[in-house]
Protein backbone atom coordinates (compact mmCIF):
# COMPACT_ATOMS: atom_id res chain seq x y z
CA UNK A 1 0.00 0.00 0.00
CA UNK A 2 1.90 3.03 -1.35
CA UNK A 3 0.79 6.46 -0.15
CA UNK A 4 0.85 9.61 -2.25
CA UNK A 5 2.56 12.73 -0.76
CA UNK A 6 -0.89 14.12 0.07
CA UNK A 7 -2.00 10.97 1.85
CA UNK A 8 1.28 10.69 3.78
CA UNK A 9 1.11 14.36 4.86
CA UNK A 10 -2.41 13.94 6.25
CA UNK A 11 -1.51 10.61 7.90
CA UNK A 12 1.48 12.23 9.68
CA UNK A 13 -0.77 15.07 10.82
CA UNK A 14 -3.25 12.63 12.34
CA UNK A 15 -0.46 10.63 14.05
CA UNK A 16 0.40 13.76 16.06
CA UNK A 17 -2.96 15.22 17.22
CA UNK A 18 -3.13 18.87 18.22
CA UNK A 19 -3.71 20.43 21.64
CA UNK A 20 -7.44 19.97 21.49
CA UNK A 21 -7.00 16.25 20.84
CA UNK A 22 -4.79 15.39 23.80
CA UNK A 23 -7.13 12.62 24.95
CA UNK A 24 -6.91 10.91 21.55
CA UNK A 25 -3.11 11.18 21.72
CA UNK A 26 -3.17 9.67 25.21
CA UNK A 27 -5.23 6.68 24.03
CA UNK A 28 -2.92 6.20 21.04
CA UNK A 29 0.10 6.33 23.36
CA UNK A 30 -1.47 3.77 25.66
CA UNK A 31 -2.11 1.58 22.61
CA UNK A 32 1.55 1.79 21.58
CA UNK A 33 2.76 0.93 25.09
CA UNK A 34 0.28 -1.94 25.35
CA UNK A 35 1.45 -3.45 22.05
CA UNK A 36 5.06 -3.01 23.18
CA UNK A 37 4.46 -4.78 26.50
CA UNK A 38 2.46 -7.56 24.86
CA UNK A 39 5.12 -8.31 22.24
CA UNK A 40 7.92 -8.04 24.83
CA UNK A 41 6.10 -10.39 27.22
CA UNK A 42 5.61 -12.96 24.47
CA UNK A 43 9.24 -12.76 23.36
CA UNK A 44 10.55 -13.05 26.93
CA UNK A 45 8.28 -15.88 28.06
CA UNK A 46 8.63 -17.98 24.90
CA UNK A 47 12.43 -17.55 24.88
CA UNK A 48 12.68 -18.54 28.55
CA UNK A 49 10.42 -21.55 28.01
CA UNK A 50 12.47 -22.62 24.98
CA UNK A 51 15.67 -22.07 26.94
CA UNK A 52 14.41 -24.05 29.90
CA UNK A 53 13.49 -27.01 27.69
CA UNK A 54 16.71 -26.84 25.66
CA UNK A 55 19.02 -26.42 28.65
CA UNK A 56 17.29 -29.16 30.59
CA UNK A 57 17.48 -31.48 27.57
CA UNK A 58 21.14 -30.64 26.93
CA UNK A 59 22.15 -31.27 30.54
CA UNK A 60 20.09 -34.44 30.94
CA UNK A 61 21.16 -35.85 27.58
CA UNK A 62 24.75 -34.72 28.14
CA UNK A 63 24.91 -36.82 31.30
CA UNK A 64 22.61 -39.76 30.51
CA UNK A 65 22.72 -39.91 26.71
CA UNK A 66 19.65 -40.09 24.50
CA UNK A 67 18.68 -43.56 25.71
CA UNK A 68 19.53 -46.26 28.26
CA UNK A 69 19.67 -50.01 27.62
CA UNK A 70 19.03 -51.71 30.96
CA UNK A 71 18.76 -55.43 31.63
CA UNK A 72 15.88 -56.88 33.62
CA UNK A 73 17.11 -57.31 37.19
CA UNK A 74 19.61 -54.48 36.89
CA UNK A 75 22.62 -56.56 35.76
CA UNK A 76 23.77 -56.87 32.15
CA UNK A 77 26.14 -59.86 32.10
CA UNK A 78 26.84 -60.26 28.38
CA UNK A 79 27.17 -56.52 27.97
CA UNK A 80 30.19 -56.58 25.60
CA UNK A 81 28.14 -58.34 22.91
CA UNK A 82 25.14 -56.04 23.44
CA UNK A 83 27.42 -53.00 23.36
CA UNK A 84 28.85 -54.00 19.99
CA UNK A 85 25.36 -54.56 18.56
CA UNK A 86 24.23 -51.15 19.75
CA UNK A 87 27.30 -49.40 18.32
CA UNK A 88 26.70 -51.03 14.92
CA UNK A 89 23.10 -49.75 14.79
CA UNK A 90 22.68 -47.07 12.06
CA UNK A 91 22.16 -43.62 13.60
CA UNK A 92 23.98 -44.41 16.87
CA UNK A 93 26.84 -41.98 17.49
CA UNK A 94 28.25 -43.55 20.65
CA UNK A 95 27.47 -46.15 23.31
CA UNK A 96 29.27 -46.80 26.58
CA UNK A 97 28.78 -49.05 29.64
CA UNK A 98 27.46 -47.46 32.81
CA UNK A 99 26.81 -48.42 36.42
CA UNK A 100 24.33 -46.41 38.48
CA UNK A 101 23.28 -47.33 42.00
CA UNK A 102 21.67 -45.37 44.89
CA UNK A 103 23.77 -45.60 48.05
CA UNK A 104 24.74 -43.49 51.06
CA UNK A 105 27.74 -41.24 51.70
CA UNK A 106 29.01 -39.87 55.01
CA UNK A 107 31.56 -37.26 56.04
CA UNK A 108 32.19 -35.80 59.49
CA UNK A 109 28.98 -37.35 60.80
CA UNK A 110 26.80 -36.08 57.94
CA UNK A 111 25.01 -38.67 55.84
CA UNK A 112 23.43 -38.04 52.42
CA UNK A 113 21.69 -40.22 49.88
CA UNK A 114 23.82 -40.42 46.74
CA UNK A 115 23.78 -41.94 43.28
CA UNK A 116 27.03 -43.73 42.49
CA UNK A 117 27.92 -43.65 38.80
CA UNK A 118 30.60 -45.88 37.34
CA UNK A 119 31.79 -44.35 34.07
CA UNK A 120 34.44 -45.16 31.47
CA UNK A 121 37.53 -42.97 31.30
CA UNK A 122 36.19 -41.31 28.14
CA UNK A 123 32.94 -40.33 29.89
CA UNK A 124 34.86 -39.08 32.93
CA UNK A 125 36.98 -36.91 30.63
CA UNK A 126 33.80 -35.44 29.12
CA UNK A 127 32.52 -34.66 32.62
CA UNK A 128 35.74 -32.70 33.15
CA UNK A 129 34.15 -29.83 31.19
CA UNK A 130 31.79 -29.34 34.13
CA UNK A 131 34.55 -29.43 36.77
CA UNK A 132 34.68 -26.50 39.21
CA UNK A 133 37.55 -27.67 41.46
CA UNK A 134 40.18 -30.40 41.62
CA UNK A 135 41.51 -32.61 38.83
CA UNK A 136 39.26 -35.07 37.00
CA UNK A 137 42.26 -36.87 35.46
CA UNK A 138 43.06 -38.36 38.89
CA UNK A 139 40.02 -40.64 38.62
CA UNK A 140 41.68 -43.86 37.56
CA UNK A 141 40.86 -47.49 38.29
CA UNK A 142 42.19 -48.55 41.67
CA UNK A 143 43.20 -45.02 42.71
CA UNK A 144 40.38 -44.81 45.26
CA UNK A 145 39.31 -41.35 44.12
CA UNK A 146 35.92 -39.95 43.11
CA UNK A 147 34.32 -36.75 41.81
CA UNK A 148 31.21 -35.43 43.54
CA UNK A 149 28.58 -32.82 42.72
CA UNK A 150 29.11 -29.29 44.03
CA UNK A 151 25.78 -29.24 45.92
CA UNK A 152 26.56 -32.60 47.55
CA UNK A 153 29.92 -31.23 48.66
CA UNK A 154 28.15 -28.28 50.29
CA UNK A 155 25.61 -30.53 52.01
CA UNK A 156 28.19 -32.79 53.65
CA UNK A 157 30.93 -30.15 54.01
CA UNK A 158 33.49 -31.99 51.90
CA UNK A 159 36.24 -30.37 49.83
CA UNK A 160 38.85 -31.56 47.35
CA UNK A 161 41.30 -33.80 49.19
CA UNK A 162 38.83 -34.94 51.87
CA UNK A 163 37.89 -38.61 52.23
CA UNK A 164 34.23 -39.53 52.16
CA UNK A 165 32.78 -42.91 53.10
CA UNK A 166 30.45 -44.62 50.64
CA UNK A 167 28.12 -47.09 52.32
CA UNK A 168 26.70 -50.06 50.42
CA UNK A 169 23.90 -51.67 52.50
CA UNK A 170 24.17 -54.85 50.45
CA UNK A 171 27.47 -55.86 52.03
CA UNK A 172 29.05 -59.24 52.71
CA UNK A 173 27.34 -61.97 54.69
CA UNK A 174 28.94 -62.97 57.99
CA UNK A 175 27.97 -65.37 60.80
CA UNK A 176 26.47 -62.32 62.50
CA UNK A 177 24.39 -61.25 59.46
CA UNK A 178 24.97 -58.91 56.56
CA UNK A 179 27.52 -56.21 57.27
CA UNK A 180 27.15 -53.03 55.17
CA UNK A 181 30.18 -52.40 53.00
CA UNK A 182 31.93 -49.10 53.80
CA UNK A 183 34.67 -47.83 51.51
CA UNK A 184 36.57 -44.57 51.82
CA UNK A 185 37.26 -42.50 48.70
CA UNK A 186 39.28 -39.33 48.33
CA UNK A 187 37.45 -36.43 46.65
CA UNK A 188 39.57 -35.62 43.60
CA UNK A 189 37.22 -33.13 41.91
CA UNK A 190 33.96 -31.22 42.23
CA UNK A 191 31.66 -30.75 39.24
CA UNK A 192 28.54 -28.73 38.54
CA UNK A 193 26.27 -29.97 35.79
CA UNK A 194 23.68 -27.25 36.33
CA UNK A 195 20.78 -29.59 37.22
CA UNK A 196 20.22 -29.33 40.98
CA UNK A 197 19.11 -32.94 41.49
CA UNK A 198 22.26 -34.23 39.81
CA UNK A 199 24.66 -31.85 41.54
CA UNK A 200 23.38 -32.84 44.98
CA UNK A 201 23.48 -36.61 44.44
CA UNK A 202 26.07 -37.84 41.95
CA UNK A 203 29.34 -39.49 42.95
CA UNK A 204 31.36 -40.45 39.87
CA UNK A 205 34.10 -43.09 39.85
CA UNK A 206 35.77 -45.39 37.30
CA UNK A 207 33.57 -48.28 36.28
CA UNK A 208 35.98 -50.89 37.68
CA UNK A 209 35.89 -49.24 41.11
CA UNK A 210 32.08 -49.19 40.99
CA UNK A 211 32.02 -52.91 40.18
CA UNK A 212 34.28 -53.59 43.17
CA UNK A 213 32.17 -51.41 45.47
CA UNK A 214 28.90 -53.02 44.41
CA UNK A 215 30.31 -56.55 44.21
CA UNK A 216 28.92 -57.05 40.72
CA UNK A 217 31.92 -58.77 39.16
CA UNK A 218 32.33 -57.97 35.48
CA UNK A 219 28.66 -57.13 34.89
CA UNK A 220 27.34 -53.60 34.42
CA UNK A 221 24.00 -51.93 35.06
CA UNK A 222 23.20 -50.35 31.71
CA UNK A 223 24.47 -49.01 28.42
CA UNK A 224 24.28 -45.30 27.67
CA UNK A 225 23.45 -44.49 24.03
CA UNK A 226 23.78 -41.24 22.08
CA UNK A 227 22.17 -40.93 18.64
CA UNK A 228 22.58 -38.47 15.78
CA UNK A 229 19.08 -37.03 16.35
CA UNK A 230 17.55 -36.83 19.83
CA UNK A 231 14.03 -36.41 18.43
CA UNK A 232 14.34 -39.64 16.37
CA UNK A 233 15.89 -41.74 19.13
CA UNK A 234 12.91 -44.12 19.30
CA UNK A 235 12.99 -44.77 15.56
CA UNK A 236 16.78 -45.24 15.51
CA UNK A 237 16.82 -47.72 18.41
CA UNK A 238 13.77 -49.73 17.27
CA UNK A 239 15.99 -52.58 15.89
CA UNK A 240 17.80 -52.73 19.26
CA UNK A 241 14.46 -52.95 21.10
CA UNK A 242 13.35 -55.85 18.93
CA UNK A 243 16.63 -57.72 19.30
CA UNK A 244 16.75 -57.31 23.09
CA UNK A 245 13.06 -58.03 23.69
CA UNK A 246 12.70 -60.11 26.85
CA UNK A 247 16.32 -59.50 27.89
CA UNK A 248 16.60 -55.75 28.36
CA UNK A 249 14.50 -52.61 28.10
CA UNK A 250 15.43 -49.56 26.01
CA UNK A 251 14.27 -46.26 27.56
CA UNK A 252 14.85 -43.00 25.71
CA UNK A 253 14.98 -39.49 27.20
CA UNK A 254 11.36 -38.86 26.19
CA UNK A 255 10.18 -41.83 28.25
CA UNK A 256 12.45 -41.23 31.24
CA UNK A 257 11.48 -37.55 31.52
CA UNK A 258 8.01 -37.75 29.92
CA UNK A 259 6.07 -36.01 32.68
CA UNK A 260 8.55 -33.11 32.88
CA UNK A 261 8.74 -32.34 29.16
CA UNK A 262 4.99 -32.82 28.62
CA UNK A 263 4.31 -30.35 31.42
CA UNK A 264 6.71 -27.87 29.79
CA UNK A 265 4.97 -28.26 26.42
CA UNK A 266 1.51 -27.68 27.91
CA UNK A 267 2.73 -24.68 29.93
CA UNK A 268 4.38 -23.21 26.84
CA UNK A 269 1.18 -23.30 24.81
CA UNK A 270 -0.89 -21.97 27.71
CA UNK A 271 1.48 -19.05 28.28
CA UNK A 272 1.44 -18.14 24.59
CA UNK A 273 -2.37 -18.07 24.51
CA UNK A 274 -2.68 -16.07 27.73
CA UNK A 275 -0.04 -13.51 26.79
CA UNK A 276 -1.52 -13.10 23.31
CA UNK A 277 -4.54 -11.58 25.03
CA UNK A 278 -2.33 -8.62 26.01
CA UNK A 279 -1.69 -7.92 22.33
CA UNK A 280 -5.40 -8.31 21.61
CA UNK A 281 -6.27 -5.75 24.30
CA UNK A 282 -3.71 -3.37 22.80
CA UNK A 283 -5.33 -3.80 19.40
CA UNK A 284 -8.71 -2.83 20.84
CA UNK A 285 -7.03 0.33 22.16
CA UNK A 286 -5.88 1.12 18.63
CA UNK A 287 -9.44 0.56 17.42
CA UNK A 288 -10.82 2.90 20.10
CA UNK A 289 -8.32 5.67 19.40
CA UNK A 290 -9.00 5.53 15.66
CA UNK A 291 -12.77 5.64 16.16
CA UNK A 292 -12.37 8.76 18.32
CA UNK A 293 -10.01 10.27 15.74
CA UNK A 294 -12.51 9.68 12.92
CA UNK A 295 -15.30 11.26 14.94
CA UNK A 296 -13.09 14.26 15.78
CA UNK A 297 -12.05 14.69 12.13
CA UNK A 298 -15.45 14.20 10.52
CA UNK A 299 -15.57 17.84 9.32
CA UNK A 300 -12.01 17.60 7.95
CA UNK A 301 -12.89 14.39 6.14
CA UNK A 302 -15.94 16.01 4.55
CA UNK A 303 -13.86 18.98 3.36
CA UNK A 304 -11.20 16.69 1.87
CA UNK A 305 -13.94 14.77 0.06
CA UNK A 306 -15.33 17.97 -1.47
CA UNK A 307 -11.78 18.91 -2.54
CA UNK A 308 -11.43 15.68 -4.49
CA UNK A 309 -10.02 13.18 -2.02
CA UNK A 310 -11.18 9.66 -2.90
CA UNK A 311 -12.59 7.09 -0.54
CA UNK A 312 -9.52 4.99 -1.25
CA UNK A 313 -7.23 7.85 -0.12
CA UNK A 314 -9.13 8.26 3.15
CA UNK A 315 -9.04 4.52 3.72
CA UNK A 316 -5.24 4.47 3.24
CA UNK A 317 -4.76 7.52 5.51
CA UNK A 318 -6.55 6.04 8.52
CA UNK A 319 -5.20 2.52 8.01
CA UNK A 320 -1.67 3.98 7.97
CA UNK A 321 -2.35 6.09 11.08
CA UNK A 322 -3.44 3.08 13.13
CA UNK A 323 -0.99 0.60 11.63
CA UNK A 324 2.01 2.82 12.41
CA UNK A 325 1.03 2.77 16.10
CA UNK A 326 0.97 -1.03 16.04
CA UNK A 327 4.24 -1.23 14.08
CA UNK A 328 6.06 1.16 16.43
CA UNK A 329 4.74 -0.80 19.42
CA UNK A 330 5.94 -4.06 17.86
CA UNK A 331 9.46 -2.72 17.19
CA UNK A 332 9.65 -1.25 20.70
CA UNK A 333 8.43 -4.55 22.14
CA UNK A 334 11.14 -6.49 20.27
CA UNK A 335 13.80 -4.09 21.58
CA UNK A 336 12.46 -4.31 25.14
CA UNK A 337 12.19 -8.11 25.00
CA UNK A 338 15.73 -8.65 23.71
CA UNK A 339 17.13 -6.15 26.23
CA UNK A 340 15.39 -7.98 29.09
CA UNK A 341 16.69 -11.36 27.88
CA UNK A 342 20.25 -10.04 27.58
CA UNK A 343 20.24 -8.73 31.17
CA UNK A 344 17.83 -11.37 32.53
CA UNK A 345 20.13 -12.75 35.22
CA UNK A 346 21.04 -9.28 36.49
CA UNK A 347 17.36 -8.33 36.55
CA UNK A 348 16.50 -11.47 38.55
CA UNK A 349 19.26 -10.68 41.07
CA UNK A 350 18.10 -7.05 41.34
CA UNK A 351 14.47 -8.09 42.00
CA UNK A 352 15.63 -10.63 44.59
CA UNK A 353 17.74 -7.97 46.29
CA UNK A 354 14.88 -5.45 46.40
CA UNK A 355 12.12 -7.86 47.46
CA UNK A 356 14.20 -10.25 49.55
CA UNK A 357 12.46 -13.17 47.84
CA UNK A 358 14.37 -15.87 45.99
CA UNK A 359 12.77 -15.93 42.53
CA UNK A 360 14.94 -18.70 41.10
CA UNK A 361 15.45 -21.57 43.54
CA UNK A 362 17.61 -24.24 41.81
CA UNK A 363 16.11 -26.97 44.02
CA UNK A 364 12.70 -26.22 42.49
CA UNK A 365 13.63 -25.04 38.99
CA UNK A 366 16.16 -27.86 38.30
CA UNK A 367 18.56 -25.41 36.60
CA UNK A 368 21.03 -23.13 38.36
CA UNK A 369 20.30 -20.02 36.23
CA UNK A 370 17.39 -18.56 34.28
CA UNK A 371 17.85 -19.93 30.74
CA UNK A 372 16.93 -18.32 27.44
CA UNK A 373 16.94 -19.50 23.83
CA UNK A 374 15.23 -17.31 21.22
CA UNK A 375 13.65 -19.02 18.23
CA UNK A 376 13.76 -16.71 15.16
CA UNK A 377 10.63 -18.38 13.74
CA UNK A 378 8.70 -17.58 16.92
CA UNK A 379 9.92 -13.97 16.89
CA UNK A 380 8.69 -13.59 13.31
CA UNK A 381 5.35 -15.22 14.21
CA UNK A 382 4.82 -12.93 17.21
CA UNK A 383 5.73 -9.84 15.18
CA UNK A 384 3.42 -10.81 12.31
CA UNK A 385 0.60 -11.55 14.74
CA UNK A 386 0.91 -8.10 16.31
CA UNK A 387 1.11 -6.37 12.90
CA UNK A 388 -1.81 -8.30 11.40
CA UNK A 389 -4.02 -7.65 14.43
CA UNK A 390 -3.07 -3.96 14.33
CA UNK A 391 -3.96 -3.81 10.64
CA UNK A 392 -7.32 -5.52 11.17
CA UNK A 393 -8.13 -3.09 13.99
CA UNK A 394 -7.76 -0.15 11.58
CA UNK A 395 -10.20 -1.44 8.96
CA UNK A 396 -13.50 -0.55 10.63
CA UNK A 397 -12.58 3.08 11.52
CA UNK A 398 -10.94 3.56 8.11
CA UNK A 399 -14.00 2.22 6.28
CA UNK A 400 -16.19 4.45 8.44
CA UNK A 401 -14.09 7.49 7.48
CA UNK A 402 -14.09 6.53 3.80
CA UNK A 403 -17.90 6.19 3.77
CA UNK A 404 -18.44 9.69 5.24
CA UNK A 405 -21.03 11.66 3.19
CA UNK A 406 -19.73 15.26 2.87
CA UNK A 407 -23.21 16.55 2.03
CA UNK A 408 -24.65 15.32 5.34
CA UNK A 409 -21.70 16.63 7.34
CA UNK A 410 -21.51 20.10 5.74
CA UNK A 411 -25.26 20.71 5.37
CA UNK A 412 -25.45 22.90 8.45
CA UNK A 413 -21.93 24.39 8.31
Amino acid sequence: MILTPFEWTIAKRYMMPGRGEAFIALVAGISLVAVMLGVAALIIVMSVMNGFRAELLDKIVGLNGHAIVQAYGGRLDNWEEVLQDVRKTPGVVSASPLIEQPLLASFNGRVEAILVRGNTQADIAQLGKKMVAGNMSELKSGAGKVAIGARLAENIGARVGDTITVINPAGRSTPFGTVPRQVGYEVAALFEIGVFDYDQAFVVMPIADAQTLLLTGDSIGMIEVTTEDADRVGEILEPVKQKLAGRAVVSDWKTINASLFEALAVERVAMFVVLSIIVLVAVFNILSSLIMLVRAKTRDIAIMRTMGATRRSLLKIFVTTGFVVGALGTVAGLALGFTFLFFRQSIVHAIQFVTGIELWDPSIRFLSELPSRTDPAEVVTISLMALVLSFLATLYPALKAASTDPVQVLRYE
